[in-house]
């Protein structure tokens, strides 16, 4: 097994893990970046509000940033974090290959996932005319028919939110969820209500084409909104002992130190509405705050080893005056 030396390890190699390993290696910290390279936009063909990068692929971002962080003596590893052992001094991190890191610091930007309604045809459609953000994927389907799956908490807020970028839209729901007030709402600015269960996603060459809801109703649209479930990935935050909320999501100060010393969050991880420009603000920003922790602990030590070298000076040219 071979274990390499770094400052700081980072795990996960999307916009957040990313960001941060640039701004890490900029300042001269010997960092590494451990990457599944499963990102959670891999199914999309677009990102979207990333000012100056905006309609370019998910992948075509992550490998610029691969690049950039290469360019400054930044390492990366494809592969995956079995265990991370708080030594008190730092933090050994198992591979899956086998092999192992010792870091003085951790970035966890591990992202979520989306927890879809288990309904048949839509994790098929998921990214593509299956949709979760209005913000990330509104404009491309502007004007269309368009659905959006009711039946959670804020749901009828969402609906008016999809609004904004289209006239047409039908809000499908649960027979007998709605109260008067969401009703009027909804009528109010022109949103249809289609109650009953989705059975199934209708899909026609390759394109969405409404959905089935139970007694054989179908609903037609040409996008479909689904607000998800957002669950973290937070085995290696509960594997270190670090602190969450009654939902899972860590708890941490404004820069994304956990309640562990040592372990920062960034990206979907600590925000789950993040988007890509945000989730790399997020990295930067943890990032800046992890180096000048470093910066502390570096001075400490300095003043320790100058401590002791003048007091063992002192001492041998006093033995040596004797």
């Amino acid at each position: 097994m071979q274990t390499t030396t770094v400052d700081i390890a980072v795990v996960g190699g999307g916009a957040a893990g990313l960001s941060a390993a640039l701004v890490l290696a900029r300042a001269r910290r010997r960092v590494m970046v451990i990457d599944a390279s499963s990102p959670r936009n891999g199914p999309a063909a677009h990102m979207q509000g990333f000012l100056s990068r905006d309609g370019l692929p998910p992948s075509e971002l992550l490998a610029l940033g691969r690049e950039e962080i290469r360019a400054y003596g930044g390492l990366l590893c494809e592969g995956t974090v079995g265990r991370i052992v708080n030594t008190g001094a730092g933090f050994d991190v198992e591979l899956s290959d086998g092999n192992a890191l010792s870091a003085r610091r951790l970035l966890l930007a591990t992202g979520l996932r989306d927890d879809l309604p288990d309904i048949p045809g839509l994790q098929k459609r998921w990214a593509r005319d299956v949709l979760h953000c209005p913000y990330c994927h509104g404009y491309e389907v502007r004007d269309r028919k368009l659905g959006v799956l009711g039946g959670s908490p804020a749901a009828v807020r969402y609906a008016q939110i999809v609004r904004q970028w289209s006239e047409d839209v039908v809000y499908l729901t649960p027979r007998e969820t709605l109260v008067p007030s969401e009703r009027i709402q909804l009528a109010a600015r022109g949103i249809a209500i289609a109650e009953g269960n989705a059975q199934r996603v209708l899909v026609d060459d390759d394109q969405l084409t409404g959905v089935e809801l139970d007694g054989g109703r179908t609903v037609a649209c040409e996008a479909l909104f689904v607000p998800p479930r957002f669950v973290p990935h937070n085995e290696l935050l509960v594997g270190l002992g670090c602190e969450l909320d009654p939902v899972g999501w860590p708890r941490t100060d404004d820069t994304g130190l956990t309640t562990v010393p040592g372990v920062w969050v960034a990206g979907n991880l600590s925000d789950p509405r993040a988007q890509v420009i945000t989730a790399a603000g997020e990295g930067s920003a943890a990032a800046i705050a992890i180096n000048a922790d470093l910066v502390e602990e570096d001075v400490r030590t300095a003043v320790e080893t100058f401590t002791e070298g003048t007091i063992t000076h002192d001492v041998a040219r006093q033995e040596a005056l004797r």
